[in-house]
């Protein structure tokens, strides 16, 4: 479900899921003055159909939402959309969500209060398609079975594509443009987030995880492995039988 190049370069459409009010129409105030386009939802319900009617570039999605979760509302939004960029709100201590929600789909969360710079921010970074690496955008590599076109973030394993989402294939990329190089996960975070926020965080660790597991499925090599405390390497091995 491509977006058109032109609506991105154009205004970029932001879906906003948030139950109280004030704090909605706070946020659609100020990141309208910011030049976005915006939609507002109260409830899963409401910000189900807006998802799929706006088809939006961005969805700010809080995780506390009568009903249906935001967790849950994430998980529907991304069975239908790989490539929407999802960003949960949570609470400030509230670990555990932040967790559910990476793992549901969302590709990074904001935490209860924030401020407006931080989050425009956080969304301006979110919504770049920048390269993982100087030099790495619009390359072919391959390494073992695996084949990734940097240029259309596709990546294949024996000819078969691996159906990455962009946050995924950014992160695969970064670590294989480089073979053999530790990258820690304040670097990864830079690269592919624009920010090195989430590197504290384990939104590295998940989205890590979620790209073995497409690997794991299809390929007969092991690819991104874990240097403890530290990092992550690419490295290709033949898997163990």
């Amino acid at each position: 479900m491509a977006r058109s190049a032109l609506k991105r370069e154009a205004v970029a459409e932001i879906l906003i899921v948030e139950d109280d009010e004030v704090i909605l129409n706070t946020l659609a105030y100020n990141l309208g003055r910011q030049g976005f386009g915006v939609h507002k939802a109260t409830d899963g319900a409401e910000g189900l159909k807006l998802a799929r009617k706006t088809r939006p570039d961005l969805i700010l999605l809080d995780v506390m939402l009568p009903g249906e979760s935001g967790i849950r509302l994430c998980e529907r939004i991304r069975q239908e959309d790989r490539e929407v960029v999802i960003v949960m709100v949570t609470a400030k201590d509230a670990e555990e969500d932040k967790v559910r929600g990476l793992e549901a789909g969302a590709d990074d969360y904001v935490t209860k209060p924030f401020g407006m710079k931080e989050l425009v921010a956080r969304i301006n970074a979110n919504l770049k398609r920048s390269a993982t690496s100087p030099g790495t955008r619009g390359k072919i590599i391959e390494a073992g079975d695996l084949r990734l076109d940097t240029k259309n973030f596709v990546a294949w394993v024996k000819g078969e594509a691996l159906g990455l989402r962009l946050k995924e294939f950014e992160l695969l990329a970064s670590l294989a443009s480089n073979p053999g190089e530790l990258k820690s996960r304040e670097e990864l975070a830079k690269e592919v987030w624009g920010h090195a926020g989430v590197g504290s965080s384990r939104t590295i660790d998940v989205h890590i995880r979620r790209v073995r597991a497409a690997l794991e499925e299809k390929s007969d090599y092991e690819y991104v492995h874990t240097v403890w405390g530290l990092g992550y390497r690419f490295e290709v091995h033949p898997r163990k039988s």
